[in-house]
């Protein structure tokens, strides 16, 4: 009874501890989002970008410091801004339905591309089609961490030149899950595997024109002025400064969370599944014929049409119909990482519809400096806000404004812009590569801040730099 008391008492302690460190980082983070964006008064921001800045910082700071789950920060967010913004006679709303606004992200393609993932992954997992793929793998690295990482990498970076960044992270998250599972808690490499996956996601997308929305984006809007960009100049502009910025994220992951032993035991994930565990033949051969058709789809969208999203429907319905996946494997299934990236999605929402991104832009002394400057700082800009809101709207709002304001649709201007959207990687939040990495729980929300810093200073300047010796 007595060791019952103490280990009760050392509960309640640790709960108070971490309940007080919690309450502290809430508060600091409020204060400071209210001293920054509601004391001072703004030139050229209204209340409602005010209180969408209040908003940001609060959620920007409690990502950070963790002072409450990640998802529950994104419940958070969209609560504020219904209550903030959508509150009709309020600062924003005009009728009595502007706050759907902020849930829309619920429904939006993003999620159901993410559910999807999830779905293919789940489906692999519970088939053992993982394990198999972990095996060939591994087995062409032996068993070395610094060959695993750069094999991981190298295949997520060339996948995600030509197929969806969501879609090649949940592909590869699925291939390297047994290895992250068989690996000790204590091990660091295992944060090395899990961030090298979207990392390299993130920067593979620079490469080609199909890489990334943004990319599509600027090619589209100097396609409208007159100045069309082929595959190949693309590729040529964009594919070195990716190629540099993932050996060097290979290199600080190495350095940051190094391995504990020389080699590797991977056995536990390549071992084939217990029988009592594996699934019938059929649903194997199922889940492996849906995973073949799914790829080929995501790599083909070009040619068929038909928005990733929409393919991401191919393994949910086959999968749930066929019994593949029961009610019980659905609810497996991280919800709340679709809900933290819920959050982030009406986060941008909120900052695009408030004028609090304009805002941000015409902050940005554009009369005054250079094109190099220019150019240099818009991408930054775009850079900055993809942490907090999806890089397509990012690059949406900033690609017109430098066509406006730059020297017309220049090569020079636009095309940085878009590459440094693909370097924003500071938070679970910034990209659904990202988000998709953290569902795994081995990593944390300030792992990414170190390595989303490096990314986010060396990747914009590399854009510009480079764009200004080829173009």
């Amino acid at each position: 009874m007595r060791d019952e008391r103490k280990r009760a008492d050392l509960a309640l302690g640790k709960l108070e501890i971490y309940s007080t460190t919690a309450v502290k980082k809430i508060g600091i983070t409020v204060l400071v989002a209210a001293a920054v964006a509601l004391l001072p008064d703004w030139p050229g921001l209204a209340p409602a970008g005010q209180w969408c800045l209040f908003i940001l910082i609060v959620a920007a700071g409690l990502w950070v410091s963790e002072a409450i789950p990640a998802f529950a920060v994104s419940l958070l967010v969209i609560g504020m801004e219904i209550m903030i913004l959508g509150r009709p006679g309020g600062v924003f709303a005009e009728t009595s339905n502007d706050w759907m606004m902020f849930v829309e992200p619920w429904a939006s393609p993003v999620i159901w591309l993410f559910f999807g993932g999830f779905v293919l992954a789940e489906a692999a997992a519970k088939s053992g089609l993982d394990r198999h793929v972990c095996r060939l793998v591994i087995a062409r690295c032996d068993s070395k961490p610094s060959l695993v990482l750069i094999g991981t990498m190298g295949i997520t970076f060339v996948f995600s030149m030509f197929i969806s960044n969501t879609a090649t992270t949940s592909m590869m998250m699925a291939v390297i899950a047994p290895v992250v599972l068989a690996l000790p808690k204590s091990q660091r490499f295992t944060k090395a595997l899990l961030m090298g996956v979207p990392f390299a996601a993130n920067l593979g997308g620079m490469g080609t024109v199909i890489g990334s929305p943004p990319n599509a984006i600027a090619v589209g809007m100097l396609q409208k002025g007159g100045a069309p960009v082929s595959f190949l100049k693309w590729s040529m502009v964009g594919l070195p400064p990716a190629l540099l910025l993932v050996v060097v994220a290979y290199f600080y992951l190495m350095v940051r969370y190094p391995p504990n032993d020389a080699k590797l035991d991977f056995s536990e994930a390549t071992n084939p599944a217990p029988q009592e565990n594996r699934s019938p033949v059929w649903q194997q051969l199922v889940v492996l014929g849906v995973f073949v058709v799914t790829i080929l789809l995501w790599m083909s969208g070009p040619l068929h049409k038909v928005p990733t999203a929409v393919v991401s429907f191919v393994p949910i319905i086959v999968f749930t119909a066929t019994g593949v996946l029961s009610a019980f494997d659905i609810r497996k299934l991280p919800w709340d990482v679709l809900l933290m990236l819920t959050g982030g999605l009406a986060l941008g929402v909120g900052v695009s519809e408030t004028g609090l991104a304009d805002w941000l832009i015409g902050m940005v002394p554009t009369e005054s400096i250079g094109k190099l400057a220019l150019t240099a700082a818009l991408a930054g800009v775009c850079m900055l806000l993809s942490n907090f809101m999806s890089n397509t709207a990012a690059t949406n709002i900033i690609v017109p404004v430098a066509a406006a304001i730059g020297t017309g649709f220049d090569m020079q201007i636009i095309i940085p812009i878009a590459l440094a959207a693909s370097t924003a990687m500071c938070l679970p939040v910034s990209t659904p590569p990202n988000a998709i990495a953290f569902s795994h729980g081995r990593i944390e929300s300030r792992d990414f801040l170190a390595g989303g810093i490096l990314m986010g200073i060396l990747g914009p300047a590399l854009a510009v730099l480079w764009s200004y010796i080829v173009l």
